[in-house]
């Protein structure tokens, strides 16, 4: 198993599919955007497909979310998906990604074996979409919600980012159209992954400033925390339930006690936390005729040196040199 030297055991497997992205989120990537990877330097299909299969038959990962950069621009992601679900043991598959292009692709995604997406929703307002993400793009990310829904990848979930002063006033907004249509949303603090590293402390919206907003307009209950386990969000019950809204207090409530994920980076490299320093390899290994047994064995060395916690609140942090694009969330 993916045992770490505080006894915290990985079962979550984030992989990157791409670091390509079809948006430009202010709190991303700058708006000319980012140098891509070369394509030699990425995982081929054959490649992921070994390595997820190493991590679930011989490492104990349970469950495997496919992110990006954009997930949907990789050509052959409903073969990916579908390789994965063919595993024995089974884990359970997941997709983050903007919502651009679900729509059409939802069901065949379906098919293949995918249990559930989470879809990045910022904002209700065109303009303001516009504004966080530099794309005219709204219509197509609630048509990908709608999509996905339609197809049963449920329950379907939503990840909101607040900007300040420039889409925190909707969480009130946001949490009723989520309601209204079913999806399951969740607040997530500004994390400094941005490739300009222009995340400053002071200007990032809190849980707190978060629960204080949504609880002006509606009554929150919190769920019992004995059930959390290592789910990053904190569920919080609306006007009495049974529906929730989360919020995930990465950076002032941070979860990484419990912490059971590892990453796998478009390029083949393991990182052990999202704001890791260091990367381990596996790509060599794979190119090289390394046995699944010794790619297992560089995995497992991986995640012992994994740090207690994060360090974002150490006067001594510094973000990772990849931005979220390039790590996968």
């Amino acid at each position: 198993m993916l045992t770490d030297s505080y006894g915290r055991v990985a079962t979550d497997l984030r992989v990157s599919l791409t670091d390509r992205c079809n948006l430009r989120c202010t709190y991303c990537m700058p708006p000319e955007g980012l140098e891509w990877l070369p394509k030699p330097e990425l995982l081929t299909d054959e490649e992921l497909n070994r390595l997820i299969r190493i991590g679930v038959t011989r490492l104990g990962i349970t469950e495997v979310r496919f992110t990006g950069g954009e997930p949907l621009l990789r050509r052959g992601l409903p073969e990916i998906v579908a390789a994965a679900a063919a595993l024995d043991p089974r884990p359970k598959t997941a997709l983050t990604t903007n919502g651009i292009g679900l729509s059409r692709v939802a069901p065949s995604l379906a098919e293949a074996g995918l249990n559930r997406v989470n879809v990045s929703l910022d904002t209700l307002r065109p303009d303001v979409f516009e504004k966080l993400a530099r794309r005219r793009r709204l219509h197509d990310v609630l048509e990908g919600l709608a999509g996905a829904a339609a197809a049963g990848l449920i329950p379907v979930k939503v990840n909101t980012v607040l900007m300040r002063d420039i889409n925190d006033s909707e969480a009130p907004d946001l949490l009723r159209y989520c309601l209204d249509h079913g999806y399951q949303l969740r607040f997530i603090e500004q994390m400094p992954l941005d490739a300009q590293h222009g995340w400053r402390r002071d200007t990032m919206i809190t849980a707190d400033e978060i629960l204080d907003r949504l609880s002006a307009v509606f009554d929150l209950e919190a769920a019992d925390a004995s059930t959390r386990g290592s789910a990053p969000a904190e569920l919080f019950y609306v006007d009495g339930g049974p529906a929730t809204v989360g919020v995930i207090g990465s950076v002032t409530r941070p979860f990484c006690g419990a912490c059971d994920r590892v990453r796998l980076t478009a390029d083949g490299q393991i990182r052990n936390c999202l704001f890791a320093r260091e990367e381990s390899d596996l790509r060599p290994l794979l190119r090289e005729g390394g046995t699944d047994e010794e790619i297992a064995e560089r995995w497992r060395a991986a995640i012992a040196t994994k740090m207690p916690g994060h360090g974002i609140n150490d006067p001594s942090f510094l973000q990772p040199a990849r931005p979220m694009s390039a790590i996968g969330g």
